[in-house]
């Protein structure tokens, strides 16, 4: 872990950047007193549904299967 005051910090604050991303932990301290902490920002990866990851695929039924048929007489075909 990194910590170092503010007035050091606001002239390192690219190389504070390169050590978050590097994956250290940068504390900033005032008067020595840790105040706040650089954590790199987790982006959001692209979501296909509002579901994916939560539904087990194999509970859902495969939709380019020809129906049974029981369901094809409950859908009245």
């Amino acid at each position: 872990m990194m910590q170092m005051n503010v007035a050091e910090a606001r002239a390192k604050l690219s190389q504070l950047l390169a050590a978050v991303d590097a994956g250290e932990e940068v504390v900033i301290a005032r008067d020595g007193v840790p105040a706040a902490r650089l954590v790199p920002v987790v982006r959001a990866g692209v979501r296909l549904g509002l579901l994916k990851g939560l539904v087990d695929p194999a509970t859902v039924p495969d939709f380019l299967e020809p129906m049974s048929e029981d369901e094809l007489a409950e859908w009245g075909a």
